[in-house]
């Protein structure tokens, strides 16, 4: 385009100069003379105009790199949320999964649409949900829990829909990735693997005497399955023997852990997202017969849980929302990025529950605790 340009430009100043040397034959030769001298001053000004013209950018190129940026600037996505249950870690990984795209420039009511819904911990909501988002060609599925995760990439796998997981405990034994950690199809995130060996020996400082520790958990959560194999595997090494009792539902949990009680000195409650939304059922009853129960983050602990050591879901989020940023801009497909496992944990003491429970938390775990908690909050 450049070329052509200065041919033209060449061109015309040339017909201009021949027309000024015609235009002047009636005049004498001196005059001849100086309109030719002139009209080839002129030609070669406009040579040199069209030379620099050539070297300067295209406007043409510039105009359509401009409009680029700002059809860029206009992109919107619609992503869809899928939640398992309506608890206090997954409701932190929606936050921060929110907040972590917002970090990346996609911000909910400026070029993000999101439509949330929740499961309940129902396996066929879960399974609905999935499905409708797929029928309504969402850009991109955040799936929160290992049984969105599942239910969402079985109703996107034979789309271009990715799905971004979080708060999976094992997505290999979830079957979501591979050993080695690579995706098995468009699908990847962020694991809340539990720091199990933190918790026991803290567990172990706070009851010298304890010996056997009980877990409610849910049959068909593979996250509580792979979890209590990690438990019952370091148990021996800091002198515990575990006990499990599973359920299907909800309302199987006061009966079994009225059951779970009468057989162990204190409960871990995992992250299983049946069993959670019943803690202050478990509570109820733990506190009745003195038996401490111990979360496993934050929201828990708040709840009137001992203690905790636990991970942050918000930050957890956070991670999850800039891998969501990357494979919606295109910088990444979701197939392509390994899935992320959040790191170390913090400590978490409630004053009140020790109170309640007779029980003298040691300074040492005082000192280093994260966040120590004076009253137990509504639910």
């Amino acid at each position: 385009m450049k070329k052509k340009l200065l041919a033209i430009l060449l061109g015309t100043c040339l017909g201009a100069a021949m027309l000024t040397g015609c235009n002047s034959s009636s005049a004498a030769s001196g005059s001849e003379t100086a309109a030719e001298t002139d009209g080839a001053d002129q030609s070669s000004a406009a040579a040199q105009d069209a030379a620099e013209e050539s070297d300067a950018p295209d406007s043409g190129t510039a105009t359509e790199e401009g409009a680029a940026a700002d059809s860029a600037a206009d992109v919107s996505y619609t992503i869809g949320i899928n939640q398992f249950a309506e608890h206090g870690s997954l409701d932190n990984c929606r936050e921060g999964f929110l907040e972590g795209l917002r970090q990346e420039g996609i911000e909910e009511g400026v070029n993000l649409t999101v439509i949330y819904n929740n499961a309940a911990t129902d396996m066929s909501t879960v399974q609905q949900i999935s499905d409708n988002f797929v029928t309504d060609g969402v850009d991109l599925i955040c799936a929160i829990a290992t049984p969105s995760a599942q239910a969402s990439y079985n109703a996107a796998m034979d789309t271009d829909i990715p799905v971004i997981y979080t708060a999976v405990t094992d997505p290999a034994t979830a079957e979501l990735a591979s050993e080695d950690g690579t995706p098995v199809g468009n699908i990847t995130g962020t694991s809340d693997v539990l720091p199990v060996e933190a918790q026991l020996q803290m567990i172990r400082e706070m009851l010298p005497e304890a010996e056997t520790i009980g877990i409610l958990y849910t049959l068909s959560e593979a996250n509580s399955e792979y979890s209590i194999s990690v438990y019952e595997s370091l148990a021996d090494q800091y002198g515990f023997t575990i006990k499990t009792m599973g359920v299907t539902n909800t309302s199987e949990v006061q009966l079994a852990a009225s059951s779970l009680l009468e057989e162990v000195d204190c409960i871990s409650n995992l992250t299983d997202n049946t069993v959670v939304s019943a803690l202050p059922t478990i509570l109820s009853l733990a506190n009745e017969k003195g038996i401490p129960v111990f979360g496993s983050e934050i929201e828990q602990v708040k709840l009137g849980c001992l203690a905790a050591e636990g991970l942050d879901y918000v930050q957890l989020g956070i991670d999850t929302g800039k891998m969501a940023a990357k494979v919606l801009k295109g910088e990444a497909a979701a197939s392509e990025l390994p899935f992320e496992t959040v790191s170390g944990s913090s400590l978490y003491l409630n004053t009140e529950a020790a109170a309640t429970l007779g029980i003298t938390i040691p300074d040492a775990l005082t000192e280093r605790a994260a966040e120590v908690f004076d009253t137990i909050s509504a639910e």
